[in-house]
């Protein structure tokens, strides 16, 4: 049913995009770069391996150019939603929209869309996607990055993301490698996780990034069990290339190396940027370092041909030898661009994301959608553009203005930006609506605008970032959970004048809403998150009813922050005591009832969903299989599906995400009580009927036995509950093994 509300320009980018594929297979690739390899001086690869210094080049990243082998300058650039640095591109919705869609298609184009413009720019390693911070803890800063604090909603979107990124020719790269949770003391923590932990959550997208062939890998910040993440053997050359057989290349985050010998044979393959910020600068653990390093056998040869057969693998595998155009923009100067890479598909697809990922979360009485009324009240300074310029603050460090990226190396470059004002005046343009705004966050002045207008809606913010950046005393991490500005107060405020009040949330995660929802005038509230340059777009699509909203939560919104049983410390060390209980696994386990759980989201109609059918046959205990790329060829074996009938039987069409949740049995010890093992959005008309399937592996039903060090299916009965989130369990059902 897309065709029906979506362009026939958009609607054969997302098809193109489905039909992409890499350029070679790894075995090709390794063959191309095992040939380079005997030409190039060992000066060279020593070269290839190293960053040339920050500013050293054009990008925040970038290698010596050998003159043995038609290889170039790397060009390594930020990020995860689009080209940092650079103008123009399209500043697409952040990752935590994208998986608040919980749509494939939308993912896997985002990617392409994102690949293609880093491409044009001549940009070889984009580095994004994000799976790490996964988010345990929900105020941590950089959550908003990724996708989903669920491994599985997290790996799925990884996996297409990486492959719609490197079918457009660029190298995708999975971060931040690994227990990178918080932003406070991220440089010097160590995440203490015990075995079952990491692989259950934290490995887990990994896998997924890995099995969709992801070129590169950074490792992040901080120590685990006391070890630098790029310095960490068992976690590097143990579990990344051993385990799950990753093929491509690790890097380090910038300045995350600590030694000469130890990275190197451990397993880090390039570091970055090959010297800290200082002026000059300085602290260069490889080039001339690791050269010597070899000559006096501190570190063997072969480790060294090793990283340069894997980053020149990494090249080739997207086809970066064949017409990769030369890079289009510096860092440096402003990053104007002497291409331009942007399209209006790009544009729709961007206004897209953001419209199917806002979370319609309270609706009284159909408050939602909104005829065009006699007068409306526009209140918050959320609500326009910052006056002082969308990009007026550098990394988009601050909080001015209509929220539509967090801050720090995450983000870009607006090339403009569609405030919701700005869209609410053209939507209603001639429509004899009455606009009386209110664009501070004085409350006081909101109070006066609503009792003056027939509705009001309350724009709020809550934001956080990376923590190089402080923004009104956040050092990344949100220091609460409530919404910034005042905002509980404004609404309050506006709330009280009696006019019904529609309240909407910019957020980077979940926000504590119970002071607001204790005002009975507020009559609805939406999520809209970080929605990038199509921002009032995409709300308007949904607030006046031209799309029915179809996004589901990716996380829980709680009553208060300490029903998550987790948070960022001050301290040296997170021993991470949560374990496999984090988010709704959490509320699950210990009884505590979400305001509103993960998987939820409201619609302008309904859906009713019937007959499920399960159909799954294998046998239990050890996968068995040799490794191959993204694990043991057998743990991502089908082993059956679980499929459900679901009809939408309201009055206008509009799309439901159908979610999978898996118990284990008795056998499988401490387990959550249900975990997600499988989506399916389906699009329907008024009267139409789909089956939702969910094709499952042995990975979904298996849980990490610490001693056999596998991954073991219990034998017993598995509950099977399907339905509108984690906990509008629809249907239910079993299944044994």
């Amino acid at each position: 049913m897309r065709s029906l509300i979506r362009s026939g320009a958009l609607n054969a980018f997302l098809a193109a995009s489905l039909a992409t594929g890499q350029a070679l297979t790894w075995d090709e690739a390794y063959t191309k770069a095992t040939s380079d390899l005997s030409l190039l001086s060992q000066d060279e690869k020593v070269g290839i391996v190293t960053g040339v210094t920050w500013q050293g080049g054009p990008c925040v990243g970038n290698t010596y150019e050998p003159t043995s082998i038609p290889y170039p300058s790397l060009c390594l650039q930020d990020g995860p939603l689009s080209v940092r640095f650079a103008n123009p591109v399209t500043v697409f919705p952040a990752g935590i929209n994208a998986g608040a869609t919980w749509d494939r298609e939308l993912i896997r184009a985002r990617g392409v869309a994102m690949g293609a413009e880093s491409r044009g720019l001549g940009v070889h390693v984009q580095l994004g996607p994000v799976a790490g911070a996964l988010g345990k803890i929900p105020s941590a800063g950089r959550n908003w990055e990724g996708f989903s604090n669920d491994p599985y909603l997290a790996g799925i979107a990884m996996a297409e993301a990486i492959q719609g990124m490197q079918s457009s020719g660029v190298q995708a790269c999975a971060k931040h490698y690994l227990l990178n949770e918080q932003e406070y003391n991220r440089n010097t923590i160590s995440s203490n996780a015990d075995d079952r932990t990491i692989h259950e959550l934290y490995l887990w997208p990994f896998y997924d990034a890995v099995k969709a062939n992801v070129a590169s890998v950074m490792c992040s910040y901080n120590k685990i069990n006391g070890t630098w993440a790029c310095e960490h053997d068992a976690l590097l050359n143990g579990l990344l290339k051993g385990e799950l057989g990753f093929k491509g290349h690790v890097l380090s985050d910038w300045n995350a190396q600590h030694s000469t010998v130890q990275s190197a044979i451990t397993g880090l393959d390039m570091t970055m940027p090959g010297s800290d910020f200082s002026t000059p600068p300085g602290s260069i653990y490889w080039g001339e370092n690791l050269g010597a390093a070899i000559a006096n056998g501190s570190v063997p040869q072969a480790r060294l041909d090793d990283m340069v057969t894997r980053i020149l693998a990494a090249w080739y595998l997207v086809g970066q030898d064949q017409g990769h155009p030369p890079v289009a923009f510096s860092s440096w100067d402003g990053g104007a661009a002497s291409v331009n890479v942007t399209t209006p598909e790009h544009g729709e697809l961007a206004r897209t994301i953001a419209r199917d990922s806002i979370v319609l979360l309270k609706n009284t009485n159909g408050s939602l959608p909104l005829a065009k009324p006699a007068s409306l009240a526009v209140i918050g300074s959320d609500a326009i553009v910052n006056p002082d310029g969308a990009n007026a603050c550098a990394d988009r460090g601050c909080n001015k203005g209509t929220l539509a990226q967090g801050w720090g190396s995450g983000t870009a470059e607006f090339p403009y930006l569609v405030a919701p004002l700005d869209a609410i005046e053209e939507k209603l343009a001639g429509a004899g609506t009455a606009i009386i705004t209110s664009t501070t966050d004085d409350a006081t002045s909101g109070a006066e605008a609503a009792a003056a207008a027939e509705t009001a809606i309350v724009f709020i913010t809550s934001d956080s970032g990376e923590g190089y950046i402080t923004v009104e005393g956040h050092e990344g991490d949100r220091n609460n959970l409530d919404p910034w500005h005042n905002g509980n107060s404004l609404v309050q405020a506006v709330a009280r004048t009696n006019t019904p009040t529609i309240v909407v949330l910019h957020s980077v995660g979940p926000v504590t809403l119970e002071t607001i929802l204790a005002e009975p005038n507020v009559v609805a509230i939406v999520w809209a998150g970080l929605p990038g340059q199509e921002s009032g777009h995409a709300l308007t699509d949904i607030l006046f009813g031209d799309y029915a909203p179809s996004g589901k939560l990716p996380f829980t919104i709680g009553k208060s922050e300490e029903d998550y049983g987790a948070d960022w410390t001050t301290s040296q060390v997170d021993d991470f005591a949560e374990g496999l209980f984090i988010d709704y696994r959490h509320f699950d386990q210990y009884g505590i009832e979400p305001r509103y759980e993960f998987g939820f989201g409201l619609s302008y109609t309904s859906f009713n969903y019937s007959t499920l059918s399960t159909s799954i046959s294998t046998t239990p205990g050890p996968t068995t299989g040799e490794t191959s790329v993204g694990g043991p060829s057998d743990l991502f074996a089908p082993i059956g599906t679980v499929s459900a009938y679901v009809a939408n039987t309201g009055h206008v069409a509009g799309a439901e995400v159908v979610q999978l949740y898996i118990g284990y049995p008795d056998s499988a010890p401490s387990t959550p009580p249900k975990q997600l093992r499988g989506f399916d959005k389906l699009h329907l008309v008024p009267g139409e009927s789909d089956i939702a399937t969910f094709e499952l592996t042995r990975r979904d039903i298996s849980y990490w036995d610490v001693g056999l060090q596998k991954w073991v299916v219990a034998s017993g009965t598995f509950e099977v509950f399907v339905g509108a989130s984690s906990r509008d369990i629809r249907l239910t059902g079993s299944f044994t093994v």
